[in-house]
């Protein structure tokens, strides 16, 4: 029941992921990045502690298929999972469990992978990635949410989707970008409403935890 992608921008070195699902909170369990390291999905009877540790597989120098091999190796319960990782060559894996019965696929694109499960359509992830390669000079978070948008057109779930979330991390412990829809009836059009309106001020939340001098005076 959730469709998403995690994805890197080669020319900033920015990693992200996007998720939407037809479960409440989406953001709060699937999709974890870490800046210079890389990004780790985890969906399908979703257990958020593979995120951590996909992470730290990262961190400690493995790349996105031994970190996907790892995880579904070290987990007793790898046929209830789907996961996905991004390293930070751009390298990508994805891994199906034995379990997941409903219509389900990965997809790999330049410095993207994208997967889903419970899906209308087996199509679904491939649309994401095609969607993310087809303007490696936009903003990454731009690429990811059209990834979701181009998911969605392509079929999307079987059912509706109630919440998305979009991650971005670059260069700082602090996500530059982290929006989430935690529940709503077009979750996805209500993510591209709030990256749009948080695009312009993105830089300038960086700005004041790094280099607050920088933004001049401040006001009374």
């Amino acid at each position: 029941m959730t469709f998403s992608l995690a994805g890197r921008c080669a020319r900033t070195g920015m990693f992200g992921v996007a998720v939407t699902t037809s479960a409440i909170a989406v953001g709060s369990r699937c999709g974890f990045a870490r800046a210079g390291v890389g990004a780790v999905l985890t969906q399908h009877r979703t257990d958020p502690r593979l995120g951590p540790v996909g992470i730290a597989l990262l961190e400690a120098g493995k790349d996105a298929a031994a970190t996907v091999r790892d995880l579904a190796q070290g987990t007793p319960d790898r046929d209830w999972r789907q996961l996905a990782a991004i390293d930070a060559a751009g390298g990508t894996a994805f891994f199906h469990g034995a379990h997941i019965r409903s219509i389900h696929a990965g997809a790999q694109a330049p410095d993207c992978v994208a997967i889903g499960n419970i899906l209308a359509d087996a199509g679904v992830p491939a649309a994401m990635a095609a969607a993310f390669a087809r303007d490696p000079a936009a903003p990454l978070a731009e690429r990811l949410v059209q990834g979701l948008e181009a998911g969605l057109q392509a079929g999307g779930e079987r059912g509706p989707v109630r919440s998305a979330s979009l991650l971005v991390v670059h260069q700082h412990s602090f996500p530059y970008v982290d929006l989430r829809v935690d529940q709503a009836d077009a979750p996805i059009a209500a993510l591209r409403a709030l990256w749009l309106a948080y695009a312009p001020q993105a830089d300038d939340f960086v700005a004041r935890a790094v280099n607050p001098a920088s933004l001049g005076p401040a006001q009374a």
